[in-house]
Formats: C-alpha cells, sequence, structure tokens
C-alpha cells in the first residue's frame, strides 16, 4: 500500500505515517530475556505493507530498540528507508551529541541517519551547544536532517536561530484528546515556518480505539472507518501534521494503513476540532517545554 507523504519547501518529504519502536526490548531499561521475534516480523510485515519511516531513540529500553530496529532491517536497501532517532536529555552537550549519535548509528547498523531529534528540551545545556553539534553531525554526513522535539514556540526559535541548517521536525504530544501543541501555537508557529509536526500518541495508548463517543461513531459510519483509523486521520489531514504509530503490533498494522489513504472532509475536520467531548491542554506524559 502506498503511504501519501507530505513535502517542505526545501524538498524533504515524509510519508505521513510513521512506524515507531517504544517499548521493543523494555521501556526505560534493557529487559532481560526479552525475546524480539515478534518485534522484528512486525517491522519487516510493515515493509512489507509500504511502510518505510522507522522512529526509535537512544532513550528505549537504553538502546536496545536501536539494536531491534538495526537487526530488523538489515539486508533492506537502506536507500529506501527513512530512519530517525533522538538524542537524550542528558547527552545534550557538544561532546555527549556527537558520542550518542555514533551509539546510536553503531547499535542501528548503518552510516547515517535521516533525521536526528532532541528528545527532550534540557534547560541546563545551552540549545546553542546542542545545535552547534547537530550542525556537525550534518557536515560529516551522519545526520541528513534534524529535529526537535516537545518545543514549545519560544525554545523552537532559539534553536532555530542557533544552528545554520533548517530544522524540519518537531514531534508532540498531539491528538484529539491532547491539545497543547494546538492550543499553545506550536502547529500555527511551526506551519508558518514550514516545519513538519509529528503527532505521538495518535490513538492515545487506545484509548481513541473504542467506540463509544457519539461524533466519532457517526463519522466511523459515514467514511466506513474505525475510531482508530478516524483518529488517525484526523491529525494527518491537518496541513502540515504527520504521525507516528506502534510497529510492533502486527493485529493493527493493516488498520494503521487503512487510515492513510483517505481524507476526512473540511467539516469534519472541524466537527471533531469542536465537539469532540474530551479535550485537555497539556500533555500528561511530556508538556511542551
Amino acid at each position: 500500500m502506498h503511504i501519501p507523504v507530505k513535502k517542505l519547501n526545501n524538498g524533504l518529504e515524509m510519508p505521513v505515517l510513521g512506524f515507531g519502536t517504544w517499548f521493543m526490548g523494555g521501556s526505560f531499561g534493557r529487559e532481560a530475556n526479552y525475546d524480539e521475534t515478534a518485534d522484528i516480523a512486525a517491522i519487516q510485515k510493515t515493509i512489507e505493507l509500504g511502510g518505510y519511516r522507522f522512529d526509535t531513540a537512544e532513550m528505549y529500553a537504553l538502546g536496545y530498540s536501536e539494536e531491534i530496529l538495526g537487526r530488523a532491517l538489515a539486508g533492506y536497501d537502506r536507500t529506501k528507508l527513512f530512519i530517525t532517532s533522538k538524542v537524550l536529555p542528558e547527552h545534550l552537550a557538544y561532546d555527549d551529541v556527537i558520542a550518542a549519535c555514533q551509539g546510536s548509528l553503531k547499535r542501528l547498523g548503518v552510516d547515517y541517519l535521516d533525521l536526528y531529534l532532541v528528545h527532550i528540551p534540557n534547560p541546563e545545556v545551552d540549545i546553542a551547544e546542542t545545535m552547534r553539534a547537530f550542525d556537525y553531525l550534518k557536515d560529516q554526513g551522519l545526520v541528513k536532517n534534524i529535529g526537535v522535539c516537545n518545543f514549545n514556540i519560544e525554545r523552537l526559535k532559539a534553536a532555530q536561530a542557533a544552528t545554520k541548517n533548517k530544522i524540519v521536525l518537531n514531534q508532540v504530544h498531539y491528538n484529539l484528546i491532547f491539545r497543547e501543541p494546538a492550543l499553545k501555537g506550536v502547529i500555527d508557529y511551526c506551519r508558518e515556518q514550514d516545519i513538519f509536526v509529528e503527532a505521538w500518541r495518535p490513538v492515545q495508548q487506545g484509548s481513541l480505539t473504542r467506540k463509544g463517543i457519539e461524533v466519532v461513531d457517526r463519522l466511523c459510519e459515514k467514511y466506513g472507518k474505525t475510531p482508530a483509523q478516524i483518529a488517525i486521520n484526523w491529525l494527518i489531514s491537518q496541513p502540515g501534521v504527520i504521525t507516528l504509530v506502534k510497529a510492533s503490533n502486527l493485529k493493527h498494522l493493516e488498520e494503521n494503513f487503512g487510515a492513510v489513504d483517505w481524507n476526512l472532509s473540511p467539516e469534519d475536520l472541524d466537527l471533531l476540532r469542536r465537539d469532540f467531548p474530551i479535550q485537555l491542554d497539556r500533555s500528561n506524559a511530556v508538556q511542551l517545554k
């Protein structure tokens, strides 16, 4: 199945659906005796179905998620994959950024990343120092593009001012329930600046996959889609917004793919924006900083 792409003015294209690796191998630590067989199968099934953008981080299972992803992708044409990883907030000093990126590359078994992100802001490290390291990585060909996660407008502006390269993406907690990036103007700002907004937790850990919310149920019937597909499509139908779904659940893979080959009407996008009954103004996981 073909996944539609969105394009920035500099020519960068990204498919609207990416596949995440959070909890592969463990959560914040490596899980003992972890069986990675199902994860590898799911990643390879994703590629078989037409997915090729994968998201990981050194934080995930302390690098084990990167190792699993690397093993799953070994043997595939690297030029046809889009791999993103992220640097820990504890590693945002200049030398630490470079060492962290090199570690991620080694664990993934690749020579470069398509996108490297600041995972979470660290107010104790000057963003200019971090961006200087990101510029070095790009100059060396170790990363092709740079971006951030969970940045508010003020910090995003500071990052933009500190780099000679374009910040291409801001990854944020955004879905039908959690509206902080929209309410704080981050989505509008990114759109004005030609920066992708990538929404994580698009179905809010399963909360948006169940029937019983009237406005969503009506749209499910109208479009012949599931609640999860409505929730995902609400995101990717917005200009400049792309999203991540979990890559490790075979059962939901085809459902996720069924969220991207159509669009909610502008009227229905606005209906959900306005009338979805549970709307919260800040993340319950990582707030914008």
